[in-house]
């Protein structure tokens, strides 16, 4: 008898449509999960008590998405800001705040790091190009994302999951963090110097990265080693 596939709770994103309202979320993330013998879990914002859904999963996938409201964060209002959606953002940090408290193994993927920092109490930059400019394209527009190359620090925990310290990575947004949360080390960086990854050494169960390793999930990517290694951790407890 094989062993029980772990199940990964994956968020989605806002309710959305004119005639009759939907979630959603891109395949990419299921794939990339389903990739890597994970049993993938759709969980749509809204539910009053979402710590009450880690008792149904063994690990969480916090995808990427519109951006969370300004007063989260202190990044201020931008005429850039898209799909914000204070249900979304409410049911997220609630679910990372049970996470942490819970010990729960988390993949933060873009919107999902932002939403890490800020749950810690840090901040994020409303528009990257006003702060760094656009010597590094972060995307080329809200509909199209684009590739980039990214360094990891010698003495991450991430290293040990790609096995290298340089990448070329999918790049799909327009805010960052500008302060680190409560107890979070940035741990790689752009070459414009925008974080592109986060870790608490004391919480090995925290995978946390800007980019979107389900935008590459061809059968020799690395990236699918960051939803391999999710899985992993989802099997022991922390």
């Amino acid at each position: 008898m094989s062993a029980r596939r772990p199940r990964i709770g994956i968020t989605t994103y806002h309710r959305s449509g004119e005639d009759r309202l939907a979630f959603s979320l891109p395949s990419a993330y299921v794939d990339g999960v389903r990739a890597v013998e994970g049993l993938p879990v759709l969980l749509p914002p809204g539910e009053s008590r979402p710590a009450d859904l880690l008792d149904a999963v063994d690990a969480l996938v916090f995808g990427g998405g519109g951006d969370l409201h300004p007063r989260h964060h202190g990044g201020g209002e931008h005429d850039t800001n898209y799909s914000v959606d204070g249900e979304r953002d409410d049911f997220e940090m609630e679910l990372m705040r049970a996470a942490l408290e819970r010990r729960i193994p988390v993949l933060a993927i873009c919107r999902g790091l932002q939403v890490l920092n800020v749950v810690r109490g840090g901040g994020l930059h409303a528009h990257l190009p006003d702060v760094i400019g656009e010597d590094v394209l972060h995307r080329v527009s809200q509909d199209e994302h684009t590739h980039h190359g990214v360094r990891i620090e010698a003495d991450a925990a991430l290293v040990q999951v790609y096995g290298t310290l340089d990448l070329t990575v999918a790049s799909w947004h327009h805010q960052a963090v500008s302060t680190l949360g409560e107890g979070l080390r940035a741990v790689a960086w752009a070459e414009d110097g925008v974080v592109e990854a986060l870790e608490d050494p004391s919480r090995p169960e925290l995978l946390a990265v800007q980019w979107h390793p389900e935008l590459q999930l061809e059968a020799d990517s690395p990236q699918l080693a960051l939803f391999r290694a999710l899985v992993v951790k989802a099997r022991k407890p922390f």
